[in-house]
């Protein structure tokens, strides 16, 4: 059986929390082929950050080009689907716009992506205009912001570069898995749509829980339209696919909110392997705190930065360890720990090739996600055997349970944790401990690959043999849900 493992940028080209999770099915599942695509704005990098098993067929990054020429004329196909996209997005019909989504995926198909997308013929700043003033005028429920043509015109551009996934080529596979968020699973309906290959869809993260940072610069109407665009796809995503499987409750209930059917939810936690995050004892240097992160705006720095400075004065001789931080933000990083007058007391780390070095320097770990992360830096931390504190935000409380310490997104909540803990070392090594057990029980690796073989094996198997049945006086029960749900669900059995 053949898998197109499709995600946003990372895998495995680059090394971060979803990359580990992804490379731990890959190399779990080894009765399956893998075809792995990535779709990224950034150029690609020279070859995959981790190895390759050789049961993955092939791997590549398809970068979107941030400028296309635009066309000359008017495509009517293309300004009809557009019409409808705006409308249903602007009036928040699902139907409408999935309507004018599989248009433009129609359109798209055998197109280069340097020549764009059908939007690229298309008067969009019009068409978004028109729907905007339709919704204006219908009595909606939030009533919309003045959308200026400005505003219309950056917010056309913004929506031509994500549709430029729709014409992204996936490999023929018997089943498409989509990991990540609004741009990925873009390119996965355009493949269901052109194919009718079945799709699993992992909600690793809420796809509009909040702005991207450089996001939060833009207009209000601008953002309207950002927002309801990604709520739109992830609608139209819940519809198209066969099973989705978020990784915790608190993305189990945004599904739910966004109309997924709950007969097509199989949620399963994210888990690691105890190997790879071994409980190593506490060091004997000074007392020392782990942050992974990677040091951009949207990471919690700057919180956690202003808790620091109250640790250090409560705690003098404390050492921060920012460790995960990416070349892309070690400038913004060094700032703001410049600005602490604190530089000395903190040392900054890229993301360790061994899993084992990434928790071991520290005392205890703060982990500080943004509202719809998922948790696997956070389970990293607790299979390590550390003491966490982490902000009361997504999955977070849900994931540590009593485990940990969970307090909220302040600075001065969170230094006064941090300091009640380096200074009561047998409560912390306790909390340790019971992270360590949790974690073993609750999120190991072999439970995640043995579900998604059993979610694969469910929906690109092949189809059960023709079967005869009597007819009965008084019908059998019948149960609708996929097998892969009665299975997880089996009496007496902890799945």
């Amino acid at each position: 059986m053949r898998i197109c493992l499709l995600t946003g940028g990372g895998y495995p080209f680059r090394r971060d929390a979803l990359g580990g999770w992804c490379r731990t099915l890959v190399d779990g599942l080894g009765r399956f082929r893998f075809d792995l695509v990535t779709v990224s704005d950034r150029e690609p990098p020279g070859g995959p950050a981790y190895p390759l098993p050789a049961h993955v067929t092939s791997a590549r990054t398809v970068a979107l080009p941030r400028e296309t020429t635009r066309r000359e004329g008017r495509d009517e196909n293309a300004t009809a689907a557009a019409v409808m996209l705006c409308r249903g997005l602007v009036l928040e019909q699902d139907d409408l716009f999935a309507r004018g989504l599989i248009g433009l995926a129609g359109l798209a198909e055998g197109g280069s992506l340097a020549a764009g997308t059908p939007l690229n013929a298309v008067p969009l700043a019009d068409v978004l205009l028109e729907a905007w003033r339709a919704g204006r005028t219908s009595g909606a429920d939030e009533r919309l912001p003045r959308l200026s043509l400005r505003d219309a015109r950056t917010a056309a551009t913004l929506l031509r570069h994500a549709a430029r996934a729709l014409a992204v080529p996936l490999p023929p596979v018997d089943l498409v898995h989509c990991v990540g968020g609004t741009t990925p699973l873009l390119a996965a309906l355009a493949g269901r749509w052109r194919t009718g290959t079945p799709l699993l869809l992992t909600e690793a993260r809420a796809p509009v829980a909040k702005l991207r940072a450089n996001e939060e610069r833009l207009s209000p109407a601008v953002q309207t339209v950002l927002r309801r665009f990604r709520r739109a796809v992830a609608r139209t995503g819940y519809a198209e696919a066969g099973l989705i499987a978020p990784l915790s409750e608190y993305h189990h209930s945004w599904a739910l909110r966004h109309g997924a059917e709950p007969g097509r939810l199989v949620p399963v936690p994210a888990g690691v392997d105890p190997v790879d995050f071994p409980c190593a004892p506490e060091s004997r240097n000074p007392p020392a705190i782990v942050w992974a992160g990677n040091g951009g705006p949207e990471s919690g720095l700057a919180c956690l930065l202003a808790a620091f400075s109250r640790i250090a004065a409560a705690v003098p001789g404390t050492v921060l360890h920012l460790v995960g931080v990416t070349a892309a933000h070690e400038d913004h990083c060094a700032e703001q720990v410049e600005r602490t007058g604190l530089g000395r007391a903190v040392r900054l780390h890229p993301l360790p090739a061994d899993p084992r070095d990434r928790y071991a320097v520290g005392h205890l770990v703060v982990h500080l996600p943004g509202p719809s992360d998922p948790p696997y830096r956070l389970i990293e931390a607790m299979m390590s055997g550390r003491a966490v504190v982490g902000a009361d935000v997504g999955p977070v409380a849900e994931t540590l349970g009593d485990a940990g310490v969970v307090v909220p997104l302040d600075p001065e909540a969170l230094a006064d944790a941090c300091t009640a803990l380096l200074t009561a070392p047998a409560r912390r090594r306790a909390l340790g401990d019971a992270a360590r057990r949790r974690a073993l029980a609750c999120f190991t690796a072999d439970r995640v690959v043995r579900v998604y073989g059993a979610l694969y094996t469910d929906l690109a198997g092949p189809a059960p043999a023709p079967s005869y049945e009597l007819t009965l006086a008084v019908p059998a029960p019948r149960d609708a849900r996929p097998a892969t749900v009665r299975w997880l669900a089996g009496a007496g059995e902890d799945r």
